[in-house]
């Protein structure tokens, strides 16, 4: 897969640099299709339409405020995150606790950006979560495996493991999957790949396959899941370009 990935990069590559309105268009097709899907995961009600319209700046009545809300700041989390890419920032926890601190703005100011001060489960999930008081060494520990290991594997292999390590130590209270999701894609736009979205659609699948890394160990079934995520992160441009 990793080598049908990276024939597909060598080919957008080499169309490279797209003009700018090709580039405006295909941005707002990835942040409206981003924000729906990362936010429908985690049971956000509004449609793709609607979100389309509520990143327009228009309300939707009838949806409150609180999900209106959600969209507008995984946008700008997600602007954050390119910013980061151009400025080639290192990966740090000031990174991870800024990106997290977007997703939270205006619906839980009081634990966003700052790591749990509890112990939580996942609903459904297979593993213990760590202490609450262990936050501090295992993000220390992530960083550090992140500046000394994570350019050893492929980018996608890499992007999955920061994604999966990430909620494994699970540091906030909420807002842990989408801010994963965003460590992800970051990690894709440094690698010069495109952005990828997993689907509300394939929910249970990617659940299961989280589930499994974090429960057992068995690190294939999501690394396939976020390749197969990664391919279809091509179809936007395999149709604009033709290629």
């Amino acid at each position: 897969m990793f080598e049908i990935i990276d024939d597909l990069k060598v080919k957008l590559d080499q169309h490279l640099p797209l003009s700018p309105a090709i580039v405006k268009n295909l941005h707002e097709d990835l942040v409206l299709r981003w924000t729906y899907h990362s936010n429908a995961i985690e049971g956000n009600t509004l449609t793709l339409l609607e979100t389309k319209v509520v990143l327009e700046g228009i309300g939707v009545g009838g949806k409150a405020l609180k999900e209106h809300f959600e969209v507008i700041n995984h946008r700008d989390a997600i602007l954050y995150v390119e910013d980061i890419r151009k400025k080639q920032e290192s990966f740090s926890e000031c990174q991870i606790r800024s990106i997290h601190q977007l997703i939270l703005k205006n619906i839980d100011d009081k634990n966003a950006g700052r790591y749990r001060q509890e112990n939580v489960l996942i609903s459904g999930a297979r593993t213990n979560l760590p202490d609450y008081n262990l936050l501090n060494q295992k993000m220390a520990q992530f960083i550090d495996w992140y500046n000394t290991e994570a350019d050893t594997l492929h980018p996608v292999e890499r992007a999955a493991k920061v994604h999966a390590d990430f909620v494994g130590i699970h540091p906030f209270v909420d807002g842990n999957g989408r801010t994963s999701r965003l460590l992800m894609n970051l990690e894709l736009l440094k690698a010069g790949y495109p952005p990828s979205v997993i689907t509300v659609e394939n929910r249970l699948a990617y659940y299961e396959a989280l589930d499994q890394w974090m429960a057992y160990g068995n690190t294939e079934p999501f690394i396939n899941l976020i390749g197969g995520v990664v391919l279809d992160g091509f179809k936007p441009y395999q149709m604009v370009l033709g290629i």
